[in-house]
């Protein structure tokens, strides 16, 4: 990993729940000396990336995030085009809806919606980055993204999250194998327990799936038949997000959603 790289990398131990770190606490979460990380956070507050409350000393997110996103979305309007279709899905369900695009080598939800009101409801943080071996999100990005992505992945150890989460490589690759099959990727409680979920890739001109969108429900809800539901909706909605970002299914995808 670069020493840039490793800088950036420090920016996605933020989450919703974690808006403020310290130094200290940078040194553990990313297991790098002080004395680099302290240069690291230095180079990224005088670049507008973070800023230092003076009085915790704590870095939080700066400015420089604020106007790259403006123009990200201003010039290609991705969130603007997906929220829609994620609104609209999630309303015909009644179960959370969320879309998510790589990062790097990591999977970044880029919005979510839950239109459901009482009974069990899932928990999703937009903050958190999806580990790609156990999310429906992140089996759909190995399956159908760039070349390499799967072999990339597997280099790191794979964390394990629950008793369910697949942290075996063969077993991974047998489970992209089975997506890339069928069309879509599923988990069964991989991530968090009592949680399962579905995805399909959508793409945005490329060869390659440009992000995933999945529904995620609490795991009395997913029988066989709301499944099948589920899948067949989130085909639907990756045809309408695909032809709105200039993009279309490839024609093996598309033979075998046509099934």
């Amino acid at each position: 990993m670069g020493t840039i790289t490793k800088a950036l990398n420090l920016l996605n131990y933020f989450s919703e729940s974690k808006s403020e770190i310290g130094l200290l606490e940078f040194k553990k979460l990313s297991s790098q000396d002080k004395a680099t990380i302290h240069r690291h956070l230095t180079e990224l507050e005088k670049n507008g990336f973070l800023e230092q409350d003076q009085k915790t000393r704590k870095y939080r997110l700066g400015g420089a995030l604020l106007r790259l996103s403006f123009i990200r979305e201003k010039t290609f309007p991705t969130t603007k085009v997906v929220s829609h279709w994620v609104d609209a899905l999630s309303e015909e369900l009644g179960e959370l809806v969320h879309a998510s695009m790589m990062q790097g080598e990591r999977l970044s939800p880029i919005y979510y919606r839950d239109a459901g009101s009482g009974g069990t409801r899932v928990y999703f943080d937009q903050a958190d980055m999806l580990p790609l071996h156990a999310t429906a999100s992140g089996l759909v990005m190995l399956s159908f993204g760039e070349p390499g992505i799967l072999a990339r992945a597997v280099q790191e150890p794979l964390i394990r999250y629950t008793d369910y989460t697949v942290t075996d490589p063969d077993t991974l690759n047998a489970r992209v194998n089975k997506a890339r099959r069928v069309g879509f990727s599923y988990s069964d409680q991989a991530i968090e327990v009592e949680v399962c979920s579905v995805a399909v890739p959508f793409f945005d001109g490329g060869n390659y799936a440009a992000g995933s969108i999945a529904t995620a429900v609490p795991a009395t809800r997913m029988s066989k038949s709301s499944k099948a539901q589920f899948v067949e909706a989130l085909w639907r909605t990756s045809e309408k997000i695909s032809s709105e970002l200039g993009g279309s299914i490839p024609d093996k995808l598309r033979s075998v959603w046509q099934k």
